[in-house]
């Protein structure tokens, strides 16, 4: 008798946990109305041996080409010795004998392809899952790995962690990245990790996280990840084409009546008005650097740690927009790192000179910094 239920009475998470904990062996199908999708999971004495979902149906071969692990030639030729030769064997194994790809490269791409189908039905909350036991007989797939679904559920949970982080950058995967215009000071030199350098290559201003993670044969979560922290360094900035359209047509876009409007929300300390006219702003006109000043300064008086993030994204937009120098300083305060606060208030009085309106805020900077000093014990003096 087969193990069914809809998702709203019994979770898809409890649900391999279930199938883990019993050792079960056989297959669970999850559908999804909602989603215009359904997966289906193989399971041997309760691990996962292989995993498919017609939203993403591309075989191993197909997959491996795509990724550049293999050559066109090679899957031919595999696809050849089973299909003219009768050779019975996996065209995993086929391609491994004729050394087109490691072993361990192609439990890797399996692992992969298992992995994102798996992770992809922990995410749903609605649909309905059945389970049908007994003995797997013609798997459809060119070759199988054994994973401890235990390991699954943990890597899963992580990543629903991670995700609730970066999801205020990344809503969602149709987001397209495109670099950040050079910040105006002295350049220097990108300290990347190899797939930070390989994620650059494909940045074209066209396509989203979904179809980079595709070319580059790597999980889309993995790429949301990579991509938050070029974001967050100042390298390239996330604009979110549904956002722009839908402001474009239904909001204004111009950027001195949203800021205005920002300005007097924060004002009359109305933070959340004031965060949603700034990011309305932020959405249109993403490297405009008063923007995220205004962010950052929005952030500040909501006590957010974000707010040094925002501010030092306004600074590598414009090394010269001198307010952004004091209230990074006071939002550095604010997370305890004092000698840092000092340090741009020092930036912040040599460029002050410049402005009138910045000058008079001098004394109440200077007060700032004497009680930073005093708490960082940096035991430095006070500016002349």
């Amino acid at each position: 008798m087969p193990i069914e239920g809809p998702l709203r009475e019994l979770g898809i998470h409890d649900v391999f946990q279930l199938l883990d904990l019993s050792r079960k062996t056989g297959v669970l199908r999850v559908t999804s109305e909602l989603r215009h999708n359904a997966g289906t999971v193989y399971f041997e004495a309760g691990a996962i041996i292989f995993a498919e979902i017609r939203s993403n149906p591309h075989p191993l071969g197909a997959l491996l080409l795509r990724t550049g692990k293999i050559t066109e030639a090679d899957l031919e030729r595999g696809r050849d010795m089973q299909q003219r030769q009768g050779d019975q064997r996996r065209l995993g194994e086929i391609l491994v004998s004729l050394g087109a790809i490691t072993p361990r490269e192609l439990q890797r791409q399996i692992r992969f392809q298992i992995e994102e189908v798996v992770f992809e039905l922990m995410s749903w909350r609605e649909g309905y899952f059945s389970f049908t036991e007994g003995t797997l007989t013609d798997l459809p797939t060119d070759a199988t790995v054994r994973i401890p679904t235990e390991a699954l559920l943990m890597e899963g949970a992580r990543r629903i962690d991670e995700w609730s982080r970066i999801e205020g950058r990344i809503p969602h995967l149709g987001v397209i990245p495109t670099l950040a215009p050079p910040a105006g000071g002295p350049e220097g030199e990108l300290d990347l990790l190899p797939p930070e350098w390989e994620m650059l290559a494909m940045i074209d201003g066209e396509r989203d996280l979904r179809t980079i993670a595709s070319e580059l044969g790597r999980s889309e979560f993995e790429v949301a990840k990579t991509l938050f922290g070029l974001e967050s360094a100042g390298i390239v900035v996330l604009v979110d084409p549904g956002t722009v359209k839908r402001e474009r047509t239904t909001l204004t876009s111009d950027l001195a009546e949203l800021v205005a409007r920002a300005e007097e929300a924060l004002g009359r300390r109305e933070l959340e008005e004031a965060r949603a006219l700034a990011e309305q702003a932020a959405g249109v006109h993403p490297h405009d650097p008063t923007v995220h000043l205004l962010l950052g300064r929005i952030d500040l008086a909501a006590g957010r740690a974000a707010a040094v993030d925002e501010l030092r994204r306004a600074l590598r937009l414009d090394p010269l927009l001198v307010a952004a120098h004091r209230f990074l300083g006071y939002a550095l305060v604010a997370t305890g790192r004092f000698a840092e606060a000092v340090e741009q208030w020092d930036q912040w009085e040599r460029l002050a000179a410049r402005s009138e309106t910045e000058l008079a805020q001098l004394d109440e900077v200077r007060r700032a910094k004497t009680a930073a000093q005093t708490l960082g014990g940096t035991g430095a003096g006070l500016h002349a």
